[in-house]
Order: structure tokens, then C-alpha cells, then sequence
């Protein structure tokens, strides 16, 4: 049988519908798999339906409530599952279980330097958890993403010869700072070390440091990158690793060679250039390996890096649909927490269209939300989810609101952002 992974699965098929299922065993949890496989198709046979994305954290079967924290249907909106209603019953389940490493990320240092030259996480792990869904972008990047890793995991399992085909297992995304480029690479790292956990038997997520391996030696900066891709082979060299590397910035290590060049002999920035995409050419041989790389400047990186990257998407600025959905989650879990009371359910913007954005009791917070949405066209995802925060410490100041005083301040306070960025831009 072909080790082919199982995100191949998600790509379109016209068979049955798969449906994704994360299930995180408990942390002090021994049980094999497989057992637990067992118990969560027979949980869900019981549930029988779901309608779109589902975590389930109380279960009927104590064996399940001793040995699995959730299980969550996740990623139905990607695979173009209709959410209406899923028949568990009949749906391909792919089940994917794994626990969640509880530690914090470790420093990487390089071997006689007194630098930090990368954090490093053992994936999947706690920091990461609920963090791919917290990201809403325009785009169908996502899913693109995961069909990019798919294919060269295909392509490798079935030893496609790279001479004739290339592909370089690099990724780079670049817009402006602030729309989630970074915590998109780390949510992917962790999604992949779930998804391929039948494959890989944990995962490692490798964020550089751009910025410390430029020595304050003359041409040292060139060894550094050199030895940091040394440390990462020794990590790839594991057959049981998935190998994640994130270069956030990478135009600090990329920079155009064309803009720097002077004279016979090069810059350090050059050396640097050479080394990083010679390390590139020599671990893009292994299958599991992923680069992926941001950058907020792409006019400064080097045209034979920007080549060497598979997929260049531009992440920009979300728009008012995308706002509303941002803004919806915010606003669901602050009523999690009893702090927006509790009100009438908020409709998605598709349900809004289908009833012809009529005002009336059923639509108006719903049409009240859409407005503050259109109204923050402009601001970047960041600013966005500490918006919220914002509007409850500077316009509301009180425990509880109800639904109608918080989406007032929280039009009032996305105004306020836009009035200090003019303000900062005139000094």
C-alpha cells in the first residue's frame, strides 16, 4: 500500500464526503490508538449529525471521558462540505489522534556563539491549540496550504523525479505586518503535526531568527546561517519528524543581492544570501520538510529566493465579510465568558443575503454587526481582535453589556483606530 497522506483526502473527491476529526487523547492517557478510534466512530454514529464544525468535550462513554480531552469535526467549511447537515453515519471519517505537548517553546543556540538563533516547539502543543481556526482570511489559502503539502507528499511517495519536476518545499507569504502571515505558518505547522500523525510520529517547528544571525564579525553571518541548517538537518535526519522551519522576516536573510553588491569582493549580506539558498537547494531532497517564510517587504528580497518559493500569496487586509466573521467570534466567546449577556443568535452574513437584509427582530444585531464591519474596512486582523478588548475598557467599563451598548463601542472605538493612525501619521 502507498504511504500517501491522509490530506489527500482532502482534496475534492466525488465519492463519499471526509470529514476531518481531531481528537486530543488526555495528557495522562496510555490507550492505543486504535482502541480509541474505536469508541470516537461509535460516538459519533451515535451523534449521527452535525451541522458545519463541531468540538465535543463531555461524552456518554466513560472511557472516552478518561482517556480523550476532545474531539472536534473541524475543517468542514474547507473541504466544501455542506454544512447544513452531515451524516456521520455514512461520511468518510479520517480520525487523527494525538496529544498535545505541554511545553513551552525552547531556545535554539548555535555551538560557540552566545546567541539565540531560534525558538523550537515539539508540535502538537498547547500554545497552538484553536489557533487555526481563530484565523479568517478572504482567500481560500488555508485549504490551499494543505493541498500544497498533499501533493509534495504525494509526489515524493511516488518518486516523481525531481529533475523533470521541481519542487522546492517552500512557501512564502508576504503583505503588510499585522494580517496573521505568522501565526498562519505556526497554525499550518500544528494542523500538519495533527493531520499526519499516522505518518510522523511528532513534529518540530523551527522559528529562526533572522535578525541574530547576522554576526558582529565580519562575514561570520554566512557560517551562522551554515550552522543553524546544520542543527535542522540533524533534525530532518529523523524519519519519524515532521521538520517545520519558519523564517519570519526573511528578507533580513534574503536580502537582494543586486541592491547590496559593491565592488569585487561581496558583502556579508551577500554570504548570507548564498548560504541560506544553498541550504534551501540541499534539504528540499527530504519529504518532510516544509520552509515557510514571511515577509512584510517582498520588493527587498533576493528574485532567486522569491524563484525558489512555490507559493507566493499575498495576504492582505480582511474584508468586511471577512470582519464580520472575525468579529462574530469575539463577540461569541466574550458571551462564553458572561460578559456580552446573553441575546438572540447572531445569522451569518449568508443567512443575511437570504433574507434580503430585512430589518426585523430576528436580523437587526445581526445588520448592527454587518455595519460596524463595513464601517472597520481598513484595519489590519490584529488590530481587529484587540478591538474588543479596547471598547470594553475605554467606552463600557462594566462587567457585563448587553449585546446593543457593545456593538456601539465597538463601532466607536474602530473610528478611534483610525483617528489615531491619522494622528500618527501626521507627526
Amino acid at each position: 500500500m502507498d504511504k500517501v497522506s491522509d490530506l489527500e483526502d482532502a482534496l475534492p473527491d466525488a465519492g463519499l464526503p471526509s470529514i476531518h476529526v481531531e481528537v486530543i487523547q488526555s495528557i495522562c492517557s496510555t490507550v492505543r490508538v486504535a482502541v480509541i478510534k474505536t469508541h470516537v466512530v461509535k460516538l459519533l454514529h451515535r451523534q449521527r449529525v452535525a451541522y458545519g464544525n463541531l468540538t465535543l468535550t463531555e461524552f456518554d462513554d466513560p472511557f472516552l471521558t478518561e482517556h480523550v480531552a476532545s474531539v472536534a469535526i473541524c475543517d468542514t467549511d474547507l473541504n466544501k462540505t455542506d454544512a447544513a447537515a452531515i451524516d456521520l453515519c455514512s461520511a468518510n471519517l479520517l480520525l487523527h489522534v494525538c496529544h498535545l505537548n505541554e511545553d513551552g517553546p525552547a531556545s535554539e543556540e548555535l555551538d560557540d556563539e552566545d546567541l539565540s538563533a531560534a525558538s523550537h516547539w515539539l508540535l502538537p502543543c498547547r500554545e497552538f491549540e484553536g489557533l487555526w481556526d481563530s484565523l479568517i482570511f478572504d482567500s481560500e489559502i488555508k485549504n490551499e496550504l494543505l493541498q500544497y503539502v498533499s501533493t509534495t507528499l504525494l509526489f515524493s511517495d511516488k518518486k516523481v523525479d525531481s529533475n523533470i519536476i521541481s519542487w522546492n518545499r517552500v512557501v512564502l507569504l508576504h503583505g503588510p505586518p499585522g494580517t496573521g502571515k505568522t501565526s498562519l505558518c505556526k497554525a499550518l505547522a500544528q494542523k500538519l503535526c495533527i493531520r499526519l500523525s499516522d505518518r510522523y510520529s511528532y513534529g518540530q517547528l523551527i522559528e529562526i531568527n533572522s535578525h541574530s544571525l547576522f554576526s558582529k564579525w565580519f562575514s561570520e553571518s554566512g557560517k551562522l546561517v551554515m550552522k543553524m541548517f546544520t542543527k535542522i538537518q540533524e533534525l530532518i535526519d529523523d524519519p519519524d519528524a515532521l521538520v517545520v522551519v519558519l523564517i519570519d522576516e526573511v528578507e533580513s536573510l534574503a536580502a537582494a543581492r543586486k541592491s547590496v553588491s559593491s565592488g569585487a569582493e561581496p558583502s556579508d549580506a551577500i554570504r548570507v544570501v548564498n548560504a541560506l539558498l544553498t541550504q534551501l537547494d540541499q534539504i528540499k531532497r527530504n519529504s518532510n520538510v516544509i520552509i515557510l517564510t514571511t515577509s512584510n517587504i517582498t520588493g527587498a528580497i533576493d528574485l532567486a529566493f522569491v524563484d525558489r518559493a512555490d507559493i507566493k500569496q499575498y495576504i492582505g487586509y480582511p474584508s468586511s465579510a471577512a470582519i464580520f466573521k472575525i468579529y462574530q467570534s469575539c463577540i461569541n466567546e466574550l458571551m462564553r465568558a458572561g460578559i456580552i449577556t446573553p441575546a438572540q443568535q447572531l445569522l451569518d452574513l449568508r443567512a443575511l443575503e437570504v433574507m434580503r437584509y430585512v430589518e426585523n427582530d430576528a436580523t437587526r444585531l445581526s445588520l448592527k454587526l454587518r455595519e460596524v464591519a463595513m464601517h472597520s474596512e481598513g484595519l489590519s486582523g490584529r488590530t481587529l481582535r484587540k478591538l474588543p478588548f479596547i471598547a470594553q475598557a475605554v467606552y463600557i467599563q462594566k462587567p457585563t453589556v448587553s449585546m446593543d451598548v457593545f456593538l456601539d463601542a465597538l463601532k466607536l472605538t474602530a473610528h478611534r483606530q483610525f483617528q489615531e493612525r491619522d494622528d500618527l501619521a501626521k507627526d
